[in-house]
């Protein structure tokens, strides 16, 4: 057994493609389907059900898979181990960041990083929590930048700081009318939302009380995939919806005035780095987390705004 072999067979697993694995292994599709069956006749059982398209594993080769990146994490931290070890910053950094927060926080510091370790290639995936949560599993992400917790066993959440939610409401719309929310009255009529796989929505429908009984049959009346599309549609139509705060730093004086404060505790959500548990690059994500941390805004920390968590419920 070779750490080639566990590298090609991870590999088939990640892209459930052998030519496509081939293509990312660096070697020819005849060559990683025979160092694979090499395996298989060594360890007496199938990894994968090559019967099947695109291939899965076995029930054994999920077993054998989940060591098999365990090994594989193990064996590129020896190098990072040197490389620490002479204070060295280098090599690939991927990031995953959810939709609702990577236009809002990502322009306070990548820059700063990307200037600070010049020899660190940082790589972005915008992407909802779940792929990220699946890409730090298969080892396609080094950390991801999502609202927490997730209460996943394999997965890391290291906070960064609580964000409050705020209404954004048509100048039409009842809301406008009021200085502070109360977060326990919110109606559901005219509430606009982001399409399912967006933990925010899941967020502000905790808000609003999913449970509770709409006071109007239209009460949610359209889903998009953007923040940016729903602030658009209320600007120009009727309605509202419940923004994360740093969504709202930027906005001019006439979207500023459809802006309303809950009142206290005001809903919040956590912002966190994720890792998987058996991480590497930990220097790197350690030098990511400061750099965050030194940049946000000043209202932002970890302890601070205090709120009733939102989870992902």
């Amino acid at each position: 057994m070779t750490l080639s072999q566990l590298d090609y067979i991870v590999a088939v697993d990640t892209y459930r493609h052998f030519a496509t694995a081939a293509d990312n292994c660096h070697v020819t599709q005849p060559t990683l389907s025979m160092q694979i069956q090499k395996l298989e006749d060594e360890l007496g059982i199938k990894v994968f059900d090559r019967s099947k398209q695109p291939v899965v594993p076995t029930e054994v080769g999920e077993t054998v898979l989940a060591q098999a990146r365990e090994v594989l994490r193990a064996a590129r931290r020896i190098p990072e181990i040197v490389s620490e070890s002479k204070n060295d910053f280098q090599g690939d950094l991927k990031i995953g960041v959810i939709p609702t927060l990577a236009p809002y926080l990502l322009p306070y510091f990548i820059g700063e990083f990307i200037g600070k370790y010049p020899t660190v290639s940082v790589q972005i995936q915008e992407l909802v929590t779940d792929q990220i949560v699946e890409r730090l599993r298969k080892g396609l992400l080094d950390v991801g930048l999502v609202v927490t917790p997730l209460d996943d066993n394999g997965i890391t959440e290291i906070p960064l700081f609580r964000e409050p939610f705020v209404v954004y409401a048509a100048d039409s719309h009842p809301l406008a009318a009021q200085t502070r929310i109360d977060s326990a009255n919110l109606p559901t009529d005219g509430l606009w939302l982001l399409t399912g796989g967006h933990c925010l929505r899941n967020q502000v429908l905790s808000v609003c009380g999913a449970d509770r009984p709409a006071n109007a049959t239209n009460a949610l009346r359209y889903e998009t995939g953007s923040l940016e599309t729903l602030i658009k549609l209320i600007d120009r139509q009727d309605g509202f919806t419940l923004l994360p705060f740093l969504a709202t730093i930027d906005m001019d004086d006439t979207r500023r005035a459809r802006v309303r404060p809950f009142e206290s505790p005001a809903p919040v959500r956590e912002v966190s780095l994720v890792i998987h548990r058996s991480f590497l690059k930990r220097r790197l994500i350690d030098a990511l987390r400061a750099e965050i941390i030194r940049h946000l805004p000043a209202d932002l920390t970890t302890d601070t705004p205090s709120g009733t968590v939102v989870t992902l419920g």
